[in-house]
């Protein structure tokens, strides 16, 4: 039967013998034996009780074996669910209640959580070392032949991503909008079978999983796989890699170490940059020690990639490029959406064939983000210069992205308000030369409470409840936060105020 996205990117794989992984420079992996693996682990899936449509929620570590899960649901029909590894469990409960998946497969050490979290017989468990009641089964289960029958507008993958208010929105991605994205990013970046894609980013988000590894399944080159960016693997694994995808930290952290110079990395044919954005001057260091230029692209949970630098023409440091073939985009006037000249800041909208279905269970907010004619409000502020590129300049919304990771300030400052002594917060980010941006909070003690509050006791409170990269970096006290005369928070004040302190 027809699989729209299996088809396209897994079937022509699961044929000889070429390599999918390399580690140490030699093959590691074969496309025969890594589908065959998953194939198992789809057999395992429906056993389970995993039909088409059904939702699977995956928080594991970064493993091969978590890459063949992902193929294992498309195979299957399913709906990919992919977790942040530093979800807490109240995290967790808020994704696993409102998706309600058919199975939750976890790391061993949270099969307890999960097991509260859902129905004791919905969790399977796999870890990094590819141990696991999930594993057990695939050793025992036939490979899977059939594949289900999906087509464009089917439903793949939720991923889910905050606004600065409200609940957690699960972005509903379609197996036309990951396969149309891959397919266009092979050819712009001109990515072959000859290519060695140097993967050093997370699966539970939309670089690692659906930038980088469906475009290497789909040109049919290999990866070196490695579970985090660790410098020394990574410096290791340059002299066999032809290309690199990462975060700016993943640059930053380059560049600080000399063993990264010219010789290092002159066989290389591309450096990709996103998920936050790249200082211009890391861009100038980059090329003064390599004589390459990093190409820089942008895009969003909702859409994956919009535009990019070009692979060959003029990468312009601080901006995120042309928009991709087939994707159309637009600044427009936050209030009217109507577009604006050349040059104007305004909001970004994008539309084309990688624009999500809308927010699962969300059809207000959808109505609210996706407009009639199709296209989508970022969120972003941008402008368009009269060559077609594209900057950045903020985000309407207060978004943080530290790290390549999305942090909504309004879900840190209402952790902050609950502790005891504070009266309230504002929760901003500021320019950081590792993480792109830091997240500071600006706290307002309680007067005549009694109460001692300090960084500390915040930190200290916030660390069962968020993920270790949504903790703030710095704490700042205030008597009082600027407002303006309708009473609102001006974070843009803030953050000029506390933009020259260092972070570090």
């Amino acid at each position: 039967m027809p699989n729209h996205l299996f088809d396209a990117l897994f079937s022509a794989r699961t044929q000889g013998d070429g390599t999918l992984f390399m580690a140490d420079g030699v093959p590691s992996f074969d496309n025969k034996t890594f589908f065959d693996l998953s194939a198992r682990i789809a057999s395992v899936l429906v056993a389970a009780g995993v039909a088409p449509g059904d939702r699977i929620a995956v928080q594991v570590h970064k493993s091969i074996e978590a890459l063949a899960l992902y193929i294992a649901c498309v195979r299957v029909g399913g709906v990919f669910l992919p977790l942040n590894n530093a979800y807490t469990q109240s995290e967790l409960q808020y994704f696993v209640d409102d998706a309600t998946p058919q199975v939750f497969i976890v790391d061993p050490d949270s099969e307890t959580i999960a097991q509260q979290l859902t129905s004791p017989e919905r969790v399977l468990t796999l870890s990094a070392t590819a141990t696991g009641s999930l594993m057990s089964a695939a050793v025992e289960a036939a490979s899977m032949i059939d594949v289900a029958d999906r087509g464009p507008e089917d439903l793949a993958a939720i991923l889910y991503t905050s606004g600065t208010t409200g609940r957690s929105k699960g972005a509903m991605l379609t197996h036309d909008n990951l396969l149309s994205n891959a397919q266009t990013l092979v050819e712009y970046w001109q990515f072959s079978q000859d290519d060695v894609l140097l993967h050093a980013l997370p699966i539970f988000h939309t670089h690692g999983l659906f930038v980088a590894s469906n475009v290497i399944l789909l040109c049919g080159g290999s990866m070196i796989f490695q579970s985090k960016f660790a410098l020394d693997d990574v410096l290791s694994a340059l002299p066999q890699a032809t290309s690199m995808m990462g975060v700016p930290t993943f640059y930053t952290r380059l560049l600080s170490d000399e063993r990264f110079n010219h010789d290092l990395v002159s066989h290389m044919r591309l450096f990709i940059s996103g998920s936050a954005p790249l200082l211009a001057d890391t861009h100038r260091q980059f090329e003064h020690r390599t004589g390459q230029r990093i190409l820089e692209r942008y895009g969003m949970t909702e859409t994956n990639m919009n535009t990019s630098n070009p692979y060959t023409g003029e990468r312009i440091a601080g901006t995120v490029g042309l928009p991709l073939p087939g994707v159309c985009v637009r600044v427009c006037d936050q209030h009217t959406h109507q577009s604006l000249p050349i040059g104007e800041v305004g909001v970004l909208h994008v539309q084309g064939p990688n624009v999500f279905k809308g927010y699962w269970q969300m059809p207000e907010k959808t109505a609210e983000e996706l407009l009639p004619d199709g296209f989508f409000i970022t969120g972003d502020l941008a402008t368009i210069d009269d060559q077609g590129y594209v900057t950045i300049v903020g985000r309407s919304k207060d978004l943080i992205i530290s790290g390549g990771y999305n942090i909504y300030p309004k879900e840190v400052e209402l952790l902050i308000d609950e502790v005891d002594g504070v009266s309230e917060s504002a929760v901003i980010g500021v320019a950081h030369a590792d993480f792109g941006e830091a997240v500071v909070a600006v706290v307002v003690a309680e007067d005549n409470s009694g109460i001692s509050v300090d960084a500390a006791s915040i930190i200290s409170a916030l660390e069962p409840k968020l993920a270790r990269f949504k903790l703030p970096k710095r704490i700042e006290f205030v008597e009082q936060l600027p407002r303006n005369t309708m009473g609102k928070v001006q974070k843009k004040s803030l953050r000029e105020t506390y933009a020259e302190k260092s972070t570090a």
